[in-house]
């Protein structure tokens, strides 16, 4: 049975985890099922936006259940389990349309690298954000030590990451890594999604892609999509095109 789910509401897609007996916590299947319903949402042409959510649980996620990754041996740890999980966020953050973590309660672990690779993150009151790893004997492995010290201060990740500290929604609204912080969130997450159909997919999509090769998020890919994308407009892109298929030496007009 899934414990990921996708769901599409017109120009909103939703995706949920639900695992709520263990907080929401990721197992092998659940990653699977997050990277099969990436795929979906990034081709789903009605899409503007992505919400990440999950089922009401003490946690939003509380990161990775340990049964999944307990027995595995140090090569399989590193290469499927680590490796293999930093793919799958790297995925939703190069996503080509905005995403919103929706944290209506805790977010550890894996589940605040979740909330991270998405684009922005909207924080219940009572909610908190933490790292910890260390207590079980591991170390962040799914952009905790890379991608969150882009996002957030570093003394405020070391204070996590060092310490087991447990960081609240004022803090983090005040140092920019939620957006909002409201007794709704999925309210204001929803409203935010909205706001994104009305606006221009293709500005939405470049800016984006600008931005994250401003902060180093895979910036030579965001730079060869930026050269492609402004490459397959010229005509000399049209000209090679034809005069390939027309089996003659191409005469490029240079524009």
């Amino acid at each position: 049975m899934s414990q990921v789910h996708l769901d599409i509401r017109g120009s909103i897609a939703e995706i949920r985890l639900d695992n709520p007996s263990k907080l929401n916590a990721f197992t092998v299947e659940m990653l699977a099922q997050l990277a099969a319903h990436l795929e979906v949402a990034e081709g789903h042409r009605d899409v503007a936006c992505l919400l990440v959510t999950a089922a009401p649980a003490k946690a939003f996620c509380s990161g990775a259940d340990i049964n999944a990754w307990g027995g595995l041996s140090p090569a399989e740890f590193a290469r499927d389990w680590v490796r293999g999980g930093h793919r799958i966020f790297d995925r939703l953050a190069r996503l080509a349309k905005p995403s919103i973590a929706v944290l209506g309660a805790h977010a550890f672990g894996g589940g605040l690298e979740l909330a991270a690779a998405c684009d922005v993150r909207v924080m219940a009151p009572g909610a908190t954000i933490a790292l910890p790893e260390a207590g079980v004997g591991i170390v962040p492995g799914w952009s905790g030590t890379c991608r969150l010290a882009r996002l957030l201060p570093e003394p405020m990740l070391k204070e996590m990451a060092l310490f087991g500290r447990r960081i609240g929604a004022d803090r983090c609204l005040e140092v920019g890594f939620v957006a909002d912080v409201a007794e709704d969130p999925l309210a204001v997450a929803e409203a935010m999604a909205t706001r994104v159909a009305e606006l221009s997919p293709r500005a939405v999509e470049i800016a984006k892609t600008m931005i994250h090769a401003a902060r180093d998020e895979d910036t030579g890919a965001m730079i060869e999509a930026l050269g492609g994308a402004a490459i397959a407009a010229s005509g000399d892109r049209a000209e090679g095109v034809q005069a390939f298929r027309d089996k003659r030496k191409p005469k490029f007009p240079g524009h």
